[in-house]
Parts: structure tokens; sequence; C-alpha cells
């Protein structure tokens, strides 16, 4: 996956969800990400396993995901930490708060043109993430 400049994205929000395998399913179908990989720990006393870790992409970039309650250093680090923000460019705003509308997404603000040129919209995740979408895409070169 190459980023604008044709390398990798070199920053990727990591989020931890109590219900990781139902925020995948949530980002897949409602947001549109693609699940690149998943990487689960074995049922244990027929409870299901643990995702130890998610890389989804959405465009050139991409979030990891986990499980919260693992164990593990930066789980430890997570614990107690409030609901993070992400935002995500996409090439058609409205369109893409349609499909997260009709799968049930929490919508914050629908799709708004901003002062600043981009159009955007707002939603919740099942687990309290707010998810911006919209057409701003800051000029990384340096």
């Amino acid at each position: 996956m190459a980023g604008m400049d044709g390398r990798r994205p070199s920053i990727y929000p990591t989020l931890l969800y109590a219900d990781a395998k139902a925020a995948i399913r949530q980002l897949t179908e409602a947001f549109g990400f693609t699940e690149l990989s998943v990487y689960e720990t074995d049922e244990q006393d027929g409870q299901p396993g643990a995702v130890l870790h998610a890389e989804l992409v959405q465009g050139n970039g991409a979030v990891m995901l986990g499980s919260k309650g693992r164990g593990g250093l930066f789980d430890q680090a997570m614990k107690g930490a409030g609901p993070s923000a992400v935002y995500v460019v996409v090439d058609d705003v409205d369109a893409h708060h349609q499909r997260a509308a009709e799968h049930g997404a929490e919508i914050l603000m629908p799709p708004t043109d901003q002062e600043y040129g981009a159009r955007e919209y707002l939603a919740r995740d099942a687990e309290g993430n707010i998810w911006s979408f919209g057409t701003y895409a800051p000029d990384t070169t340096v």
C-alpha cells in the first residue's frame, strides 16, 4: 500500500475495542474499509478468540485495531483511555455518508461544506470513537 508520495503511510491510528470483531464489521460494512489482515487468539473454554491485531485499509491509509483486555504493554497503556478521533479522506462524501447511514452508523453531522473548502461528515462508531470523513487532504510535502 503506497502513500501519496509512493511510499507506505508513516502514521497509522491504532484503536482498541471491547468487541473488536464487531468494530471490524462496522468499519468494513458501514464505513467502507477493506480488511487487510486479522490475527486472533484461539478460542478458549467456548469463548471466541480476541483480536490480537487487525489492519483495515481505506484509500492509501490504514487503521490498526485490536481487542481490549488481552494483555501486553499497549493494552495496559490504553487502559482507561477515552474515545479517539480519526479523519479519513474520501472522494464522495455524500455516497460514503449514505452507506454509513444505511448500515446504522450514528451520524453526528451530515455532509456539510466547510469554510476551508472541504465537504465532511462526522460519525460515531459503536464504542464511541469519532470518525470524520471528508475531502480535505493536507499537503504533506515538506
